[in-house]
């Protein structure tokens, strides 16, 4: 009995010698499974340390880079050879202008290991006329000027784009702006905006318009005939169809009401050589065609992407006709700069058939001898006919409504935009009635996908770049 309890001891005491070892064994696993887990996770913190400096590293690239776009220079920096040295890390970039206002900022960043690219697509935009939807530079100085937009729920004022004036802005009822309102004066009834800001007047009477033309439409017409086109209405002086200018007529005695009270020569945007539309309905299909000489299978000198000088009036008015579609058949787009020494009056709606290809500019130049003169008057002088204008429009002197009575427009559209060297007079009301502007920004001369040729130039007008998108890139 007593051998048997010795061994019973012995046996407890190597199992309790087993179970420590196990236990021993167990423990360090476990000590060395921490160790690695701690280092696992203090690496993945140096990692994302470390992208995170990457990522900062790469958009200092793109930060440079962008600078430099505003000093006027567009420039590469570093290399993938020789990156610029920052923080612990470098980066090089590149910029590409995609010809369209834009341009793509590419910046490829490293920091001991890990390497981010990003792309940024950057937008250039001017404050002056370009950028505006309405632009009215005050130039008369008037403190007491007001833009004023008004009108109540359908039949409210709205603007999408930019506006400026040079003097205040007045905004009541539910008109809208959407887009910045800069003001050189106040601005009352908006939320936002920024007052105390001058931006430079477009400088039309530099351009030299006389001498700096493609067509000069007074001596074209030197070799007109005075004949009847019964359609357009009354005996005016025509041009044959293969002549550029073939697109006007001159002094119809149909209109001498409107044209007896005008100083100059009236030139009627019409063209005898395309069928009359008389419908109502105001669209690019229901409208009566003018084309342009040498495009679109049509006879003559290509009248596309040319400027046609007018030492007179322009009218875009006509008894039988509600609207007229810049039109060409073939794919070029048809594309004009209308400058006019004289007025401009707008009575009929004037639509591009092609929107993203087709383009108008109509410019009314101030003439020394005559006071009413270098403005844009719109409106039906007689009827409420005009609805749309699709074109982009400057004005040395004034932008004026035509038509402010019980038979005016209850509304008026434009899809470009509207310039005045001095004043837009927009306050359309007649008694209760608020007959409503709206102006659709057209960005296209901005963003450099249409090219009209002669706009006028303005210098001093500072631009502004935004970021238009921004997204990471996978490392080359």
């Amino acid at each position: 009995m007593k051998i048997r309890g010795i061994g019973k001891q012995r046996s407890e005491r190597g199992t309790a010698v087993l179970l420590a070892i196990v236990a021993t064994i167990v423990l360090a696993g476990m000590a060395v499974s921490m160790v690695a887990v701690s280092g696992a996770y203090q690496h993945e913190n140096e990692a994302s340390s470390r992208r995170l400096r990457a990522l900062y590293t790469a958009e200092a690239g793109v930060a440079e880079n962008l600078a430099a776009q505003r000093r006027g220079v567009l420039q590469s920096f570093g290399d993938y050879k020789t990156p610029l040295h920052f923080s612990g890390g470098g980066y090089y970039s590149t910029v590409v202008d995609n010809g369209d206002g834009t341009t793509t900022v590419t910046s490829i960043a490293s920091v001991e290991g890990e390497s981010i690219g990003l792309e940024a697509v950057i937008l250039k935009q001017g404050e002056g006329v370009f950028a505006s939807a309405l632009f009215a530079g005050n130039s008369a100085g008037d403190a007491l000027y007001d833009m004023k937009f008004g009108g109540k729920a359908v039949q409210a004022d709205l603007v999408t784009g930019n506006v400026y004036s040079g003097g205040n802005i007045k905004v009541t009822g539910d008109a809208k702006i959407t887009g910045s309102a800069r003001a050189g004066g106040a601005i009352s009834g908006l939320t936002g905006g920024t007052t105390g800001k001058k931006l430079p007047i477009p400088d039309i009477a530099g351009m030299k318009y006389e001498t700096n033309n493609d067509f000069n439409v007074k001596s074209l017409f030197a070799t007109a005939t005075f004949k009847s086109a019964s359609s357009l209405g009354g005996k005016a002086w025509q041009l044959p169809e293969t002549s550029p200018a073939h697109i006007f007529r001159k002094n119809p005695d149909d209109r001498t009401a409107n044209t007896s009270t005008t100083v100059k020569d009236d030139y009627f945007l019409e063209d005898p050589y395309e069928t009359v539309n008389n419908s109502t309905t105001v669209d690019a299909g229901h409208g009566t065609h003018i084309t342009l000489s040498g495009v679109g299978g049509k006879p003559g000198t290509s009248g596309t992407k040319k400027v046609y000088y007018i030492d007179g009036n322009l009218w875009i008015h006509n008894n039988n006709i509600f609207s007229f579609t810049l039109f060409n058949s073939g794919t070029e787009g048809a594309q004009a700069t209308f400058v006019v020494k004289g007025n401009i009056y707008f009575s009929d709606n004037i639509i591009y058939n092609n929107p993203n290809k087709d383009g108008i500019a109509f410019i009314a130049m101030k003439d020394k001898a005559v006071t009413d003169s270098g403005n844009i008057y719109f409106g039906d002088p007689s009827f409420g006919t005009l609805e749309r204008m699709d074109a982009f429009m400057y004005a040395e002197n004034n932008f004026q409504d035509n038509n402010l009575s019980a038979t005016g427009s209850a509304k008026v559209t434009v899809n470009g935009n509207m310039t005045a060297g001095n004043q837009v007079n927009i306050n359309r009301d007649y008694g209760k009635q608020h007959s409503k502007l709206t102006v659709n920004y057209d960005n296209r001369i901005l963003a450099g996908t249409l090219t009209l040729p002669g706009l006028p130039a303005q210098s001093g007008a500072a631009p502004t770049w935004s970021v238009m998108s921004w997204r990471q890139i996978s490392v080359p």
